[in-house]
């Protein structure tokens, strides 16, 4: 067996623990071995006697789409199987599209219509305040998480590296809030229905990814998204009661 530079790598993060089978979700030793002359073998999973990561010869359109559908197997792809390093410009960017929807609306309730007032910094302070304000909300719903998830399984992260991941998952796990944007782009008269459908996918893709990097059951981690939801929910009430528009 000749193994390629590529199939030394995927030795070598095997070596590190870093994949997993995303059938039972066992560590796996490789997703694949690599032979001579561009000859692939995926790996066979010792526990589920399934393929380890069927989805290392998916298109990644199809991988997103079964991401989209909320399937466990793919969160384990992206997860484990995956060096995707975007959750944090992703987490921006959807703060982003957070911030812009709130703003939208200020300006919508201020009704004001005179045009100079639309170049005032005044206007671009007002983006900024709203991004702060997502950014703590968000950083209330996390930590809502990860109370409840270490008060009611303190083992699952007791390591740095724990929590990381499960950040990492949360983070990526939060994609659907992009959709905001084009919600309020096409602005029709569903507009409030088809935002409160986005907070209910972006929710469920969070459980889902609470439930596959941790491998727990469907209830502990809703439990843990209400925690969350209600200490984000404290924040939105204390910025009310400061006076602030959120």
């Amino acid at each position: 067996e000749a193994l390629t530079g590529r199939g030394v790598l995927s030795r070598a993060m095997a070596a590190l623990g870093a994949y997993r089978c995303i059938e039972c979700n066992r560590e796996a030793a490789e997703l694949y071995r690599d032979y001579q002359r561009g000859v692939l073998r995926i790996s066979i999973c010792k526990s589920c006697q399934k393929p380890v990561d069927k989805y290392i010869e998916y298109d990644p359109v199809i991988i997103l789409i079964n991401a989209v559908l909320c399937k466990a197997q793919a969160y384990r792809h992206i997860l484990f199987n995956t060096k995707i390093n975007i959750h944090g410009k992703l987490c921006i960017f959807c703060l982003l599209c957070e911030a812009y929807l709130r703003w939208l609306q200020l300006q919508d309730s201020s009704q004001n219509i005179d045009p100079d007032d639309l170049i005032r910094y005044a206007k671009e302070w007002d983006f900024y305040r709203m991004f702060g304000i997502a950014s703590l909300e968000q950083t209330s719903f996390l930590l809502g998480i990860f109370i409840t998830l270490w008060w009611m399984r303190p083992e699952m992260l007791k390591t740095k590296s724990d929590c990381i991941l499960l950040l990492k998952a949360l983070l990526l796990s939060g994609y659907g809030k992009l959709l905001l944007i084009p919600a309020v782009i096409w602005e029709h008269d569903y507009t409030p229905l088809c935002l409160a459908f986005i907070k209910v996918f972006v929710l469920i893709s969070n459980s889902q990814a609470i439930r596959v990097t941790l491998n727990l059951n469907r209830m502990l981690p809703w439990l843990a998204i209400i925690f969350g939801l209600i200490l984000e929910n404290g924040m939105v009430c204390l910025f009310q009661k400061m006076g602030w528009d959120v």
